[in-house]
């Protein structure tokens, strides 16, 4: 088997669809290849009922042997519960690009992982502990994720609450992946008919920061997709920025502002991003 490797942290930034998908379930796996997310992840935790464990963790070994379009990462269970220890030998030799480590409280959780595979290790912050410790754990972590239902529980928000009392704590996981450089993704979306409230809370989280967000159906793909891609008016916007400075060094006058090198930085993010050329001429 060859082993495929997704260590490039630098990778993870273009990925904002990654789709959750129970391990115990081999039709949905199945339906995954095609469905058009830029990063699955096989679960092995909550997602699987007790009974099912073992079983899942052996279908997620096999599935992640085969050939995947999108990079495919194993979630294993969390650090003191009876599967941890097995589930991490399981996947260290397994054709999986990443491992998620759910509720992470101290960077030591994943230095502890990271020193047993070879594959990248992502943090999950589901926790108040997990959030203080943000900081230390993106030193060691490839990405960081926010599981907003485990937060919300362990902040004791009451329901109907809960993204807009997070907000604090979010805010500060977006920042300690950003003082390292590494990437991060927002927390899953429960009400699966409700497209406009997923839509809204995609768009939310883009705006904090968020390089993406995890999803439980593939139905949320394609709103996922719309609320992280760049629109018109920014690709727009983002070509006349650097047409305007790029025979500048230092500050320039764009449209009423002004712009400095990391403006022109972002622009060419934003353009990179969306697929598009800086020689185009805007619309």
């Amino acid at each position: 088997m060859t082993q495929r490797k997704f260590a490039h942290r630098a990778a993870l930034f273009d990925r904002p669809a990654v789709l959750f998908l129970p391990a115990s379930k081999p039709r949905m796996i199945e339906k995954a290849r095609d469905s058009g997310a830029d990063m699955v992840i096989l679960d092995l935790e909550d997602a699987v009922a007790i009974d099912d464990k073992e079983s899942a963790r052996q279908a997620a070994v096999e599935a992640v042997a085969s050939d995947w379009p999108m990079p495919v990462a194993i979630r294993v269970n969390g650090v003191g519960t009876n599967w941890h220890i097995a589930d991490v030998q399981a996947v260290a030799g397994s054709g999986c690009d990443m491992i998620i480590l759910p509720l992470v409280s101290a960077a030591e959780e994943v230095a502890a992982v990271a020193d047993r595979v070879e594959q990248p290790v992502a943090a999950m912050i589901e926790t108040a502990r997990g959030v203080l410790a943000a900081p230390d754990i993106a030193e060691i972590a490839a990405a960081l994720i926010v599981g907003t239902n485990d937060l919300a529980a362990d902040l004791r928000i009451p329901a109907g609450h809960a993204r807009a009392s997070m907000r604090t704590a979010i805010e500060q996981v977006v920042l300690a992946a950003r003082a390292r450089g590494i990437a991060c993704y927002d927390g899953v979306y429960n009400r699966i008919d409700d497209t406009d409230g997923f839509l809204a809370e995609a768009r939310e989280g883009h705006a904090l920061g968020f390089d993406g967000k995890t999803l439980i159906h593939p139905a949320q793909i394609a709103p996922c997709h719309a609320a992280f891609a760049p629109s018109e008016a920014d690709i727009d916007r983002a070509k006349r920025l650097l047409l305007a400075a790029q025979d500048e060094c230092g500050a320039v006058s764009f449209e009423g502002e002004m712009v400095e090198a990391m403006h022109v930085a972002s622009a060419r993010r934003l353009l990179e991003r969306a697929g598009v050329g800086e020689s185009s001429s805007p619309a």
